[in-house]
């Protein structure tokens, strides 16, 4: 397990398509305000990454690790890559399930 992912940091889906940690609510479309804010409060919502518009809210790493990438609706254990320029994270067959349906 990467060093930075804190295994404590629980993952929830609190509706079909959803998925939250506790700083960011995302569904199939990317990290979303608008569900953080139902979900986590108007607090989370504030934050930095959801109002820059300078941050790729298409893929994105939950605290716990868990990497998600909307355009390969795909869910994977980590973020990083292989010698091969491939992603090297498992796919995580749960989250992906979760949040995109597949």
């Amino acid at each position: 397990m990467p060093l930075q992912a804190k295994p404590f940091a629980k993952i929830q889906s609190p509706a079909p398509g959803v998925l939250c940690d506790r700083y960011v609510c995302a569904n199939d479309k990317g990290i979303s305000r608008d569900l953080t804010e139902k979900y986590l409060g108007k607090k989370a919502a504030a934050n930095e990454v959801l109002t820059s518009s300078d941050v790729d809210l298409t893929e994105f790493t939950f605290a716990n690790g868990l990497f998600c990438d909307v355009k390969e609706r795909l869910c994977r254990e980590d973020r990083y890559y292989s010698a091969n320029g491939q992603r090297s994270g498992a796919v995580s067959k749960k989250y992906t399930k979760l949040l995109f349906g597949e």
